[in-house]
């Protein structure tokens, strides 16, 4: 579905990304893991057209990643960056509804049912103000607002992130839902490497913007020096 070949990325002056090989299979849940500035965010930067590259080939199903950002959303992939960007000032179905721009206006309750059926937290919540959400209940909706786009390919940027742990349990079996039910493609970028690799069929190692690792989730659970660093046991 995504493949990145020899990719080399600079975000600002900086050189952030050296010679990047990385494959997403159809249907896979496929985790990026790495240090803070290791450079994974600008993976899926680079990956979703919203950072250029210098040097390589990124495809999504077959095509050569280019040009604008919306196009990719339009042929199905959705990038969820980090920090839960919601518009506030609507409210949670609104919300929803804006995942579903490029849908016709008679698919929308259709594009939203999933999304509420996903997270019933949100449907408690439909006529909120998003601004007025948990973080938990925010980043639901950050995902349920993407499922409404009907994404054939989700990146996803630090999903957990300053979420309590069983917030952090709930977004993750949706995620894996997300892909086992509904054929959704995932890469997510995810700090808390425990937390990923419950999910994930295949793990990358990112460092100082190389991959440095790889291999099925199980293969890496077992490598006792990445297990040390990454899972702390």
């Amino acid at each position: 579905m995504m493949r990145l070949a020899d990719v080399h990325a600079s975000s600002g002056a900086i050189r952030a990304l050296h010679g990047v090989e990385l494959e997403v299979a159809e249907g896979a849940v496929v985790a990026l893991l790495g240090a803070n500035g290791a450079g994974k965010s600008t993976v899926l930067r680079v990956a979703s057209a919203m950072l250029g590259y210098e040097a390589g080939e990124v495809v999504f199903d077959g095509r050569r990643v280019e040009g604008q950002p919306n196009a990719l959303v339009r042929r199905g992939l959705v990038h969820i960056p980090e920090g839960r960007h919601l518009f506030g000032d609507l409210t949670v179905d609104e919300n929803l509804r804006m995942g579903a721009y490029l849908a016709p206006r008679s698919d929308l309750v259709a594009r939203t049912r999933l999304a509420y059926e996903l997270f019933p937290r949100l449907a408690e919540r439909r006529n909120q103000l998003a601004s007025t959400l948990s973080g938990g209940e925010q980043q639901m909706l950050v995902i349920g607002r993407a499922i409404a786009g009907q994404p054939r390919m989700l990146l996803i940027d630090e999903a957990s992130l300053g979420l309590a742990p069983l917030i952090v349990e709930a977004v993750f079996q949706v995620i894996e839902k997300i892909a086992r039910e509904h054929g959704v493609t995932t890469l997510v970028v995810e700090q808390s490497a425990a937390t990923a690799l419950r999910v994930a069929d295949h793990v990358y190692l990112l460092e100082s913007g190389r991959i440095v690792e790889s291999g099925d989730a199980a293969s890496f659970q077992q490598h006792d020096a990445l297990r040390r660093s990454y899972l702390g046991y």
